[in-house]
């Protein structure tokens, strides 16, 4: 039987994970990495232990696999942006993570040259910290010599895909797929092209940036891992909602991983928003295979571009990891249900976890984490229950927007990631929506997406396949009276109005 391998480079940690023709989990192997934090604010990562955690867990999922692997798949956390030296391979700087919010200064100054409405109209984002841009023009003005450098095509800029992609093929190909790119504030997602005024307007020279691909197209081959193909490549979200087989307009689905992310599928059209969410490229699939295979046939999907909105929570996963590594409040974060179960509610209390700001739909990026209700009887369950609670609000805070910007009312959400495993907090989810949500019998869905995107540019899966594959493991059923989940939603908007602007601009 074939077999595809998907690297999933995230956040927190770096895995790979082998999947059969018929989409079971064969084999996988995970590691944590190291986060660091300079500066309160700040968030970075080493991008060799990017690159060595990812080739370890990949090495060590093929290493029990019997039969074919006939492809690689990739799928990263977005937005995070990195500098490497083209003729040695080494990077310059450390990775600066999505995160981080150290250009909130310079966002600021870029709107207020009234610049977002232009910018918006060409990439479908917001001017906001979270995107490559103003980091990458960060480290070119910060490190010395960089910018100089960059324009002479010493250096390669690129997302964690294109560092990872230029890596295994031994420094071949400096690529990105149309996700990334769309997600770094430079690209224009109608022309399909890195955006020349906005590149002139950051001072950031083209050739320090990487080619733009298809999703499922052939990007090298992995002279470090046997010589197999890269055929599959997307940000984590959207390979999250091609695994989660949306391939239908109006269809969504949700990711609880370190931070919360909700994609709809609008099919053909970019439904610009009016509601402070995120216009973006779900994926882009080719009309022949460049290996050689058989043509893909794109049915439903239609053009080649498919369109998302998004919402993007910063934090949601990590919440429970800072309760975890910070506040010490367990040892192991799958702890955090049985300690908020033992309580019967959050007795007034509400975490609005803002550690890196508010992104989607308030996009604040002073905004700062708040706990409020507290009283003398509160105790760490009751903190840890209003953690995961948290959680929940964000996403309908992003469903509400959703809802407005479309106009699609939502049938049931498709959700995935780490802590949909949670049954507390996914029923809870069902009730503070009071929409259905289902969680799929392979909850590895990004991976799985990286692996659909490579396996059908090599002939191991077919969009029918994939539509069809999709199969549930427990249906959340809304059990809450509206009068409770309004009551309790009130107190959410009451406790995130005090979390916001918390931090004075510089």
């Amino acid at each position: 039987m074939k077999h595809i391998l998907a690297l999933d480079q995230g956040t927190t940690s770096s895995r790979a994970i082998v999947f059969s023709a018929d989409g079971r989990v064969v084999s996988r192997s995970g590691r944590e990495i190291t986060q660091l934090y300079p500066q309160p604010g700040w968030v970075e990562h080493d991008a060799d232990e990017i690159l060595s955690t990812q080739l370890q867990t990949a090495r060590e999922a093929l290493s029990g696999v019997i039969g074919e692997v006939s492809a690689i798949g990739i799928t990263n956390q977005r937005e995070t942006t990195l500098i490497w030296d083209r003729s040695t391979g080494k990077p310059v700087h450390n990775a600066i993570v999505w995160q981080d919010r150290r250009t909130a200064a310079h966002c600021d100054d870029l709107k207020a040259r009234g610049l977002e409405a232009a910018w918006r109209a060409k990439t479908g984002l917001l001017i906001d910290p979270y995107f490559s841009a103003t980091k990458l023009a960060w480290l070119l003005n910060s490190v010395p010599d960089l910018k100089a450098r960059a324009a002479a095509g010493e250096l390669c800029f690129g997302t964690v895909d294109s560092w990872l992609i230029w890596n295994l093929t031994g420094g071949a190909v400096h690529a990105t797929d149309i996700t990334n790119a769309s997600r770094t504030l430079l690209f224009n997602i109608y022309t399909r092209e890195w955006d020349e005024d906005i590149l002139q307007t950051l001072g950031i020279p083209p050739a320090i940036l990487p080619e733009v691909k298809a999703s499922s197209a052939h990007y090298g081959f992995a002279a470090s891992l046997g010589g197999l193909p890269i055929a599959g490549v997307a940000g984590d979200q959207h390979a999250a909602l091609f695994g989660q087989a949306c391939l239908q307009a109006g269809m969504a689905k949700n990711t609880y991983g370190t931070g919360c992310f909700m994609l709809l599928n609008t099919g053909k059209e970019a439904v610009s928003s009016a509601a402070g969410l995120l216009t973006t490229p779900a994926w882009s699939l080719p009309e022949r295979s460049e290996l050689g295979f058989t043509k893909i046939q794109t049915t439903q999907l239609g053009e080649t571009v498919t369109y998302a909105l998004e919402g993007s929570v910063f934090m949601a996963g990590a919440v429970v990891q800072w309760l975890r590594d910070e506040m010490k409040f367990f040892t192991d974060a799958r702890e955090v249900e049985a300690m908020a179960a033992s309580v019967p509610d959050n007795a007034g209390v509400y975490l609005v976890p803002a550690f890196a700001g508010l992104g989607a739909p308030h996009w604040d990026a002073y905004a700062r984490g708040t706990i409020v209700g507290l009283t003398r009887g509160t105790g760490r369950a009751h903190i840890a229950r209003a953690a995961l609670e948290a959680i929940a609000y964000q996403v309908r805070d992003v469903l509400e927007a959703m809802q407005r910007d479309s106009g699609v009312t939502l049938a049931a959400l498709r959700v995935d990631g780490g802590a949909s495993l949670n049954d507390l907090l996914m029923q809870f989810q069902a009730d503070i929506l009071g929409v259905p949500v289902e969680r799929p019998v392979i909850t590895e869905t990004t991976a799985l997406g990286a692996a659909y995107l490579a396996g059908l540019q090599t002939g191991v899966f077919d969009l029918e396949t994939i539509a069809t594959s999709w199969k549930l493991e427990r249906r959340f059923e809304p059990r809450m009276d509206a009068s409770t989940r309004d009551r309790l939603y009130a107190g959410w908007q009451r406790a995130t109005e005090r979390a916001k602007g918390w931090l004075e601009a510089e």
